[in-house]
């Protein structure tokens, strides 16, 4: 691990799955970067590579869901953050119900944000998507959240970060 990759998997990161959902067409992703921004009103940050699968759906759907993982759920984090929505349905054979926007809200995950998009953001190679909450709630308030540390390596960014600033 180089420098400033062992630096960044120092940040406190939660595992996410990002829903969205357009007429019958729907999707989800692995996401680590998410934030809350405002208490009012309540506002999440989620951040998307414009090529993803995702990216068209969530701009058309002006809302998604925030799926918090709970700890030990790697195989989930794995199945949504490993292949693409082009290539297969990966909400196939999981338990998820439909939340208010009509995105996935996993049924064992930890918690749910349920969120109307507000506004869009370039931020780099990615963009950030800014929605306000409008329903959410815990579904195992027992559990531990999961941490992007957890996953290692899965999502192969350890090729992305530069080698010095």
């Amino acid at each position: 691990m180089n420098p400033i990759e062992a630096l960044f998997h120092q940040l406190s990161l939660g595992v996410y799955i990002v829903g969205a959902a357009h007429n019958e067409q729907r999707d989800a992703f692995t996401a680590a970067w998410v934030m809350q921004v405002s208490f009012t009103p309540l506002l999440l940050a989620v951040s998307i590579h414009p090529e993803h699968a995702s990216y068209p759906l969530l701009k058309e759907a002006q809302a998604f869901t925030v799926n918090v993982l709970k700890r030990g759920q790697l195989e989930i984090a794995r199945r949504f953050g490993t292949r693409s929505g082009r290539e297969y349905d990966k909400l196939a054979g999981v338990r998820w119900h439909p939340g208010r926007s009509g995105a996935p809200v996993l049924d064992d995950g930890l918690a749910y944000f349920d969120c109307e998009l507000t506004d869009r953001f370039p931020a780099g190679d990615h963009e950030l998507m800014l929605g306000r909450v409008v329903e959410g709630g815990i579904i195992d308030p027992n559990a531990v959240p999961m941490t992007y540390r957890e996953t290692g390596d899965m999502d192969r960014s350890s090729t992305l970060f530069p080698l010095q600033f």
